[in-house]
Order: C-alpha cells, then structure tokens, then sequence
C-alpha cells in the first residue's frame, strides 16, 4: 500500500476543503508515492515522534495539528519545527496532518468529546457556509427515476436528517441535432420538441466529480443540459463545535466533577457558576473562544473548550458557564 491510498481514505472522510482558511492540512513532508512500512499516530509531531517513527520504522506519520502552520524561509535546524522537518526529510518519513477538517466534520473530534459526555440531539455550533452547491438538470420523464437516484448514490440530496431530496417541475425542452450527433430523440436536422423534468438537487462541493459522473452516466441523452449554482446556504453536517443535550439535567458542580475525571485533568478553569443545573452542553476541541455567542445563542448551559485568555472568561457576562479543560485534554482523548 502506498501513503496516497491511505491519506485518500482519510480526505474521503475529512476533504481537505473543510479546514479553516489559517490551517495546513495534508502533506507536510515526504513522498505520497511512497510504498507505506508503517502508520504512527499522533496528536502533535515534533522531534520525539519523528524518532518513535523510525525506531518503529513506520514511514508516514498522520498527526492531527500540523508542525508546519506558516512557510519557513530557512530550515537550518534552528528551532524544534526545524528540526522536526530536517529528521523526517532526511529519514524518508512522510508526514500528514488533519486538522481542522477532521474537527469540522459531523463525526469528527466534537462528536466524540459529546460521545464522552454521552449527550444526546447533537448539532454542529456554528454551520460552515460555502460548502454546498446545487444541481439543476433537464430529464425526459421516463428517465427521471434513474437519473434522480444515481445523483442520490452519489452524494446529493442530503438535508439534515433527511436524504433524497429534490425538486421537480414539468417543462418542455427543444433542440435540434446536426449531422454528427446521436440524438436519444428526435431526427437530425428537425428541431425537437420533449416533455422534460427539471430536477433541482444539492449537494456538497468535495463530491462534485462524482455527481456530474453520475449525472452524464445515467443521464439518457447524447449532451445533458445542467446548471451549478454555489450557495449561501450552510451546512448542518460540516462546521466548528458542536452542542448536545444530557438524558436529564444533572447538578453544576457534578458534571464538571464527571468532566475532570474524563478528561483526566486536576483542575478546571471556569467562570462562575450561572445556574444550577446543566442540560445543554457546547464544545469545541482546542481554542474555541470564537464560538462563545454561538454557544450562548444556542442557549447551552455550559461551553466546554480550550485556551480561554484571562479577559476573555468575562465575555460569558454570566450568560453561560465557560470550562477550560486544556487543549490537549480536550483533543488528547479523541485519538484513543
């Protein structure tokens, strides 16, 4: 097996496309060619990991934050991200990071601190706009089913909790084939006159190679006619944090005692405790200050994240509890 084959499995699961704009996703180091000896994962990767790769010889490592967030102009082993590229590059060790597009998918890192939490009713905090286009395409009613299922095997029509979802509305298309055409209908030289469907159908952008496959595969004629649109529209299956519910509420000052001991910290940062009991729950894995109107217009009891600057605990104007467990407690458990 080579690294590509692996790394594509991970992207058809967290593409690329979803990391944040300041990120670095994807391949740091090495050759994606390269036939693979071993895979070690890692939450960081620094020197020390670089060093466990080849003691194992394992020749791709998969971290989640990248070692590399901005370009370097002198690699001269300087400092330990220096270092750290210098020892894989000389070893022949590939490495790839997936990063905020592994924590933007629906099954991703908050998915899984809410699994931990065992909450319920799980919704992406703040939905990710720009990720979803539309499709529209003109069928003959006789080939609508067909068309119209092979774009839902491919990926369109995912709505929430619903799947399958499109439009359809009767009209009546024209053309006319010249001479080097081979028209489904029709005779060549006479323009045509057909009862079509216009299907309307959304779907994720990542998947658009395989839409359109699907599209000129099932579609019957000789040049389908179709149209895609980008949309405003967010997601609710791709975004930053993540809210969910508890069975039942449970006492304040309880949870935070479950919370330390899942995430196996000592001590928890948090501001005062606003209310007695909680039921909704916000989080995010890592520095998630940016999501606190998110999760107070979410109405969630509690904000579970990381990095929380001194001045910005007051920015909860006791409208919601924050919790800083840690960044890497917060992101630490995941990889388990």
């Amino acid at each position: 097996m080579i690294h590509a084959e692996i790394t594509n499995y991970l992207e058809s699961i967290a593409p690329p496309a979803y990391q944040e704009g300041y990120d670095n996703c994807g391949y740091l180091t090495g050759n994606e060619q390269a036939v693979c000896t071993g895979v070690l994962i890692s939450l960081d990767c620094i020197e020390a990991v670089v060093d466990e790769a080849i003691r194992l010889k394992c020749s791709l490592i998969i971290s989640h934050h990248p070692i590399l967030f901005s370009g370097l102009k002198k690699i001269t082993g300087r400092n330990y991200i220096e270092r750290t590229i210098l020892k894989a590059i000389k070893n022949d060790i590939t490495i790839y990071a997936i990063h905020t597009n592994l924590d933007n998918i629906y099954n991703g890192v908050n998915n899984k601190i809410c699994e931990l939490l065992q909450l319920q009713a799980l919704r992406i905090l703040q939905p990710k706009a720009g990720v979803l286009k539309k499709l529209v395409t003109y069928v003959p009613a006789s080939s609508s089913n067909q068309v119209m299922q092979a774009l839902f095997d491919a990926g369109c029509g995912d709505i929430g909790n619903y799947s399958d979802c499109a439009y359809q509305s009767e009209g009546t298309g024209s053309f006319k084939a010249n001479e080097k055409a081979n028209p489904y209908v029709g005779t060549i030289g006479t323009r045509h006159y057909e009862a079509e469907l216009r299907i309307e159908t959304i779907y994720e952008a990542v998947h658009e190679r395989k839409v359109l496959k699907a599209l000129l595969t099932a579609h019957p004629y000789e040049e389908p006619a179709f149209d895609i649109y980008r949309l405003e529209n967010t997601s609710s299956k791709v975004g930053a944090g993540m809210t969910g519910e508890l069975t039942e509420p449970i006492d304040t000052r309880v949870f935070l005692k479950k919370l330390a001991e899942i995430f196996k910290v000592p001590v928890i940062k948090h501001t005062d405790l606003t209310c007695a009991q909680i039921k909704k729950v916000a989080v995010c894995g890592g520095s998630g200050s940016f999501l606190l109107s998110d999760a107070i217009k979410a109405g969630a009891d509690i904000f579970i994240t990381a990095d929380y600057k001194y001045h910005q605990f007051f920015d909860a104007e006791d409208k919601i509890i924050i919790a800083d467990i840690g960044h890497y407690e917060a992101n630490s458990l995941q990889l388990i």
